[in-house]
């Protein structure tokens, strides 16, 4: 498991605009074909080969990347849109959630409970 693929799922065009977003880890065939149902969304793939999740500081170094990778995917289109704003920010938390959940790091969840608790 080296790498975690942010998507985002195709906007919904409403009164709403709400932007829906799934997140999930390419380690095998499985993955492949998770992310061929999403094969129209943009997707941004986050590296961690290079950290040790079982160390705190690693941990840490993998949530940045995930949020830094949320953020670029879930941009609003325009931030005058105060709903198109709220549609982001939770396409953000639910990229960030879905992302740490599929990584299976314990170290990294608590990496995230710590960011929720502290906002």
């Amino acid at each position: 498991m080296t790498s975690a693929t942010l998507r985002i799922g195709t906007r919904v065009r409403t009164a709403t605009a709400f932007a829906l977003i799934a997140a999930c880890v390419a380690v095998s065939a499985a993955g492949s074909a998770r992310a061929a149902a999403v094969a129209d969304a943009p997707a941004l793939k986050v590296r961690y080969a290079d950290l040790n999740l079982a160390t705190e500081q690693g941990s840490r170094a993998l949530y940045g990347r995930i949020v830094a990778a949320a953020q670029q995917v879930c941009a609003p289109e325009d931030i005058r849109d105060l709903r198109a704003v709220a549609a982001a920010r939770s396409c953000r938390e639910q990229a960030i959630t879905q992302a740490v959940r599929d990584v299976h790091s314990p170290m990294l969840a608590s990496v995230r409970a710590a960011q929720l608790r502290h906002g």
